[in-house]
C-alpha cells in the first residue's frame, strides 16, 4: 500500500450563492475572487495539488481561462463540505493523500502561512479528525461569524453563530471565529458525506455541526492575523481596498 504523504487543497463553490450572488466571479484587482483563493492556496508550502470545485460552467470556465485545476460537482450539495466530498471521491489516486484541506471560496485574503499551520498541527494531532484553525476576534454580534467554544485539549465543543461562550457572569475579551481553512482526514471526509442533516446543523446552519453530532473530533489552532469571508457586499468593498496593500498578492498578480 502506498504510504500516504501528500496533502490536496479542495475549493468549493457555488454561483448562485445567497447573500451575495455570483460572487465566486466578482473582481478584485482584476482578478475574480476565486482566482485570489486559489492562487492563494498554491502559495501553500504544505500543499501539493488544488483544485477548485464549483457547480456552473461559468466558473468552471474561468477557472480554466487563468489556468486552474477545476472539478464539476452537483448543484445540489447543502454546502462545501459536500462537495468536496463528491470531488475527492472523483480524483484518481486519492488514496495518497494524508489529508484534504478545504479552503473555503469566498476568503480572497486568506494567508498561505496559515494554510501551513493547520497542515503542520493535523500532522502532530493525527488522533484528530477535522482540524478548525480560529481566530480571536473582539465582541460582535455578527451572526456571519460563526464562534468556537473548546476545551483545554482544543477539542471543539460546540459553534454557534450566536456569542459563545454567552456573557452572563463575566465579559469575554475575545471570541474564537471560525476561520475557513479545514483539514480533514480523508476517511472522515468520507463519513461526513455520508450522512444528513443534523439536528444542530439545521437550527444553526453550521456544516461542521453535523460532524459534532455524528462524533468526529475536531481540534482547534488559535492563528493571529486578520482574514474574513466575503458575504455581502461591505465584505467585497473592503476586499478591494485591502487588496492593494496585501502582500501575497504581489507574489501571485
Amino acid at each position: 500500500m502506498k504510504k500516504k504523504n501528500s496533502v490536496l487543497a479542495l475549493i468549493p463553490t457555488r454561483l448562485n450563492s445567497r447573500r451575495l450572488p455570483a460572487k465566486a466571479l466578482l473582481p478584485i484587482n482584476k482578478l475574480p475572487l476565486i482566482i485570489h483563493v486559489y492562487r492563494r492556496t498554491i502559495l501553500s508550502k504544505k500543499i501539493d495539488e488544488t483544485y477548485i470545485c464549483c457547480d456552473d460552467k461559468e466558473i468552471f470556465n474561468v477557472a480554466k481561462k487563468f489556468g486552474a485545476k477545476v472539478l464539476m460537482t452537483s448543484k445540489h450539495h447543502n454546502n462545501g463540505t459536500e462537495r468536496i466530498c463528491e470531488a475527492f471521491k472523483k480524483i484518481k489516486n486519492n488514496e495518497k493523500y494524508k489529508f484534504v484541506v478545504d479552503v473555503q471560496g469566498d476568503e480572497p485574503l486568506l494567508s498561505p502561512n496559515h494554510i501551513d499551520k493547520v497542515v503542520n498541527y493535523h500532522e502532530k494531532n493525527l488522533d484528530a479528525d477535522i482540524i478548525l484553525p480560529n481566530l480571536k476576534v473582539k465582541p460582535t454580534n455578527n451572526t456571519n461569524i460563526i464562534k468556537i467554544v473548546s476545551n483545554k485539549k482544543n477539542e471543539v465543543m460546540y459553534l454557534s453563530r450566536s456569542n459563545i461562550p454567552y456573557e452572563f457572569k463575566e465579559k469575554n475579551s475575545h471570541f474564537k471565529k471560525h476561520l475557513s481553512i479545514i483539514s480533514f482526514k480523508p476517511k472522515s471526509l468520507i463519513e461526513y458525506g455520508k450522512h444528513k442533516f443534523g439536528a444542530n446543523e439545521k437550527v444553526e446552519d453550521i456544516e461542521l455541526l453535523r460532524a459534532l453530532e455524528i462524533g468526529l473530533k475536531i481540534k482547534t489552532i488559535s492563528l493571529e492575523g486578520d482574514s474574513f469571508s466575503v458575504d455581502v457586499f461591505e465584505d467585497y468593498s473592503k476586499a478591494k481596498a485591502k487588496i492593494k496593500k496585501d502582500k501575497y498578492f504581489k507574489l501571485y498578480k
